[in-house]
């Protein structure tokens, strides 16, 4: 990817004006922010049994800290999507306020939020009448046994009653997310897929990155987006479908649609070059990329009395330097210190 000047900027520096462009001219209008790393699960692939050394109260964000940000970012930097996620987003007693503040901004942006589904059943009517759009439900396998194995809880039941509740709220869009492993869950790729066209979920799974705390990672166990969608060609007719834009999934029709299912090959089929994503971690620390080895402190500026110019200056700063690309394939990738559940999905 060359460094370019989109209009308003140099190739060698931050842009001048609103926008969060960088130096190959992608600019982020989607904020994922991350409100706690706390989780009520203990998923294998992402934390150990005993959990992790979650952050003091004290370095979290305070609920008006992170409208205030995502203010900033909506008024001055041209945010238009903003997705809550965690660790486990509602986890944190105040996720319905902070759903109500970022929907009373001007312009509005479109809120979603990404959960394990756990208490999404009794959260989910007061998060739609607050003004959430949209919610991703993570659901690896529809078995009982394999999610207890999973997830090292008996909750499978809760995160199906979850995704109902989801579905009958009116919320915009009902989707799934499922991470394929190798000898776990791989076999259950057609399952999960007629599962969610009968209640008319959204699929898509998704490839497995190297984000997890116990650093067991390896290309050979991950199952790649070429084997998921192999597999559900074996029972379904899939046409791809084009205009992909900034999306991470690719889609494709199912069966001549309506229905559609995604995949998201970020790991053999990287979109860095189309990505749109700023990301605020729940510490107030802005990352240019998921798989970044640096962050920038918003936090301090926040609490020692900067003008939201100021903090906005830094978060552009932040942003033209993104990388290329994320360099998983690159030889001299070295995963980042923070976990998946620590940075935000």
């Amino acid at each position: 990817m060359t460094p370019v000047g989109p209009p308003g900027t140099s190739a060698a520096g931050p842009p001048y004006g609103g926008a969060l462009v960088d130096r190959y001219g992608r600019v982020a209008t989607d904020l994922r922010v991350s409100v706690t790393d706390r989780c009520n699960l203990r998923c294998t692939y992402c934390m150990p049994a005993e959990g992790l050394a979650w952050l003091p109260k004290d370095e979290v964000l305070t609920d008006d800290e992170i409208v205030r940000l995502v203010r900033v970012g909506v008024e001055l930097l041209g945010i238009r999507e903003v997705r809550f996620t965690g660790g486990e987003p509602l986890v944190r007693p105040g996720l319905t306020a902070l759903v109500a503040g970022v929907a009373a901004l001007t312009p509005r942006p479109g809120i979603a939020v990404t959960t394990n589904g756990l208490t999404l059943a009794r959260r989910v009517g007061a998060l739609a009448a607050a003004g959430l759009d949209r919610v991703n439900v993570s659901l690896d396998t529809l078995r009982p046994d394999r999610f207890r194995a999973l997830t090292r809880r008996d909750r499978l039941a809760d995160v199906l009653d979850g995704l109902e509740a989801a579905a009958a709220s009116g919320l915009t869009r009902v989707k799934v997310n499922a991470v394929p492993m190798r000898g776990v869950n791989d076999d259950e790729a057609c399952d999960l897929l007629s599962y969610c066209l009968e209640r008319g979920y959204e699929l898509r799974f998704i490839e497995q990155m190297p984000l997890d705390a116990d650093r067991r990672w390896s290309r050979a166990d991950m199952v790649t987006a070429e084997e998921v969608l192999a597999s559900l060609r074996s029972r379904f007719t899939l046409t791809p479908l084009p205009g992909r834009g900034a999306s991470p999934a690719e889609h494709f029709l199912v069966d001549g649609g309506p229905a559609r299912v995604g995949v998201i090959a970020s790991v053999t089929r990287p979109f860095c070059g189309d990505c749109d994503r700023t990301r605020l971690t729940a510490d107030g620390q802005i990352r240019s990329c998921l798989f970044s080895r640096t962050e920038d402190d918003l936090r301090a500026l926040l609490r020692g009395g900067a003008r939201d110019e100021d903090i906005a200056a830094a978060w552009r700063g932040t942003m033209a330097a993104k990388p290329a690309g994320h360099g998983v394939n690159d030889p001299s990738f070295v995963q980042p210190s923070r976990t998946m559940s620590a940075i935000g999905g």
